[in-house]
């Protein structure tokens, strides 16, 4: 897996491929169980492609059928991608818990945007990937 990179939208499909080929558990951080929340929608597309989807919000019990996590130091498995439904000024804090945990990447979806927070997952090995939605990604390799 390709390290060290920030990608924006017009960057290489490649590296986001192949990110996404050899990711297995995305933790998808403001996960809500409100349906028409975009983050809802693609969790369950993320679901539905065969990756394992575990949900990060304190204000939830169960979502999608998967345990729900308070903060990602709780969830007690190896993470590869940890996609961010925050808002930009709080992906910061999520950043960290990113690097503690030992993630492989974080997605900045569409409109979350912070290059402070990139560069810093940035220097500390993290594949980051901002403003770009994961679902409409991974649609493109699979259409």
């Amino acid at each position: 897996m390709a390290q060290n990179r920030s990608l924006d939208p017009q960057d290489d499909e490649a590296a986001i491929a192949g990110l996404l080929a050899s990711s297995k558990t995305i933790a998808v951080v403001g996960l809500s169980s409100k349906t028409f929340r975009p983050s809802f929608g693609v969790s369950k597309y993320l679901q539905s492609v065969g990756y394992r989807v575990i949900p990060v919000n304190p204000n939830e019990t169960s979502i999608l059928g998967e345990k729900c996590y308070p903060r990602l130091e709780d969830i007690p498995e190896k993470i590869d991608i940890v996609d961010i439904f925050r808002r930009s000024e709080l992906v910061p804090e999520v950043v960290e818990a990113a690097i503690r945990i030992g993630a492989h990447a974080v997605w900045m979806q569409e409109g979350v945007i912070n290059e402070a927070a990139a560069a810093r997952a940035r220097n500390a090995g993290l594949f980051v990937v901002m403003d770009l939605c994961i679902a409409k990604e991974l649609y493109k390799l699979h259409s």
